[in-house]
Order: C-alpha cells, then structure tokens, then sequence
C-alpha cells in the first residue's frame, strides 16, 4: 500500500534527489580531477552533499539519530578531513599533478559504465526498500564504484587515500538511502577508525616520502620486484 506524500515531503525528495546528483557529479569530477589541492576541495564539497542529504532525511523522517549523523558528517568529512590533508601536503610540500595509471578518457568511459551497472545492481534493492530516499540507491552505489575506480588508477599514495574517503562517502549515503542509516554506535565506531586511519596514512606518507623522496607507489612495487 502506497502512502500519498504531502508537499513537504515531496519537496523534501526532489532535494535530497538533487543532493545525489551532486554527489554523483562532485564523483566524476575527482575521477577527472589532476590537482591535488582541487581533488581535497572536491572531496570536501562531496562531504556538504552528504550532509545535506542527511540532514533532510532527518528532518522530512524525524529520525533523530541522523541529526547526529548530519553533525558528524559535517565535523569530520568537511572540516576535520579536508584539514587534516591541506596540513599533510603542506608539510610534504605536495602540489604536483596527480598522475593516472589509465588516461582521463578512459577511465571516464569506464566510470560511465560503472554508473550503469550500479543502477542494474540496486534496482531490486530499490524495490525492496521502503525508505523516501530508495530512489538514491543507484547512485549511492555508483559513487562508490566510482571511488574505487579513482583508488585503483591513481598512482600516488594521497589521491588513493582522498578516493578511499570517498568510498565511505558513498557508503554512508548508500546506508542513509536504504535504512535511514547505520545506528549511532556504529556510526561512532566508523568515524574513530576514519579517524585513527588518517593518522596511520600521515605517519605512512611521511615514510613513503623519507625513504623514496616520492609519494609514488609504484617506488615500492620497483623494491619488490628487486
């Protein structure tokens, strides 16, 4: 049985339906992206995304426990984060390019046929869903496809760590769109390893830069093969 929505509610959609579409360009956008310091602004900016979505949800669903999730997000993915990497490549002094395995066109291609095969993917999961935002599952999914496509073409060690955090974007907003979101518990204890991992990458860039004088990757695939 199908409820009507009211104009709120449906108001509320249309937004949050937006605010994935933002999520999905600001995705192709780090795909693209060869500077480092406009991939950790694209990266911050996907983060107000998600926190607007969230916020909405909690509004139009009075799901209080996303409110806190709204605070989080906004705390750690575009504040505590995007800072955090501004100081590490200013102390690395990192602004070059960022290198792809694969040529920007190509792995554009590849993003686009990523994007269909996430919305093959969650369209029964959509089906099944009852939440509001059940229509945000597919690109939820595809900008986690998209995240992982960008981690494994780039060959610098920060670029990898940007599309990581990215990863766990769409997850979150994946989560928020199927179930109104993950309990708080859970939600906390993903935040403090996000957290503890981001110090772990700090103290991993300045060895990788230490031994290498490099934040290529592909130094330590050289070592292994010797």
């Amino acid at each position: 049985m199908t409820l009507a929505l009211n104009i709120p509610d449906a108001f509320s959609i249309q937004v949050i339906n937006l605010c994935a579409a933002v999520m999905l360009l600001l995705g192709f956008a780090m795909l693209a992206q060869r500077r480092i310091l406009s991939l950790i602004n694209l990266f911050m900016m996907q983060g107000m995304a998600l926190f607007a979505s969230t916020l909405i949800v909690a509004y139009t669903t009075n799901q209080s426990h996303l409110y806190w999730s709204a605070a989080l997000t906004l705390t750690l993915k575009v504040i505590a984060l995007p800072w955090i990497l501004h100081r590490l490549i200013r102390k690395l002094s990192v602004k070059w390019d960022v290198e792809t395995i694969i040529n920007i066109p190509t792995t554009m291609l590849f993003g686009i046929a990523l994007v269909v095969v996430a919305f093959n993917v969650a369209q029964p999961i959509s089906q099944l869903s009852g939440a509001i935002t059940r229509a945000t599952i597919g690109i939820a999914l595809a900008c986690t496809l998209l995240s992982f496509l960008m981690m494994i073409t780039r060959s610098k060690a920060v670029p990898q760590v940007i599309a990581f955090l990215s990863m766990e974007n769409g997850l979150f907003f994946a989560a928020t769109s199927a179930t109104y979101g993950m309990p708080m518990v859970v939600e906390l204890g993903i935040a403090l390893d996000v957290m503890v991992g981001m110090v772990i990458f700090g103290v991993f860039f300045f060895q990788i830069r230490q031994q290498f004088d490099s934040l290529d990757i592909r130094q330590m695939e050289r070592i292994k093969e010797e």
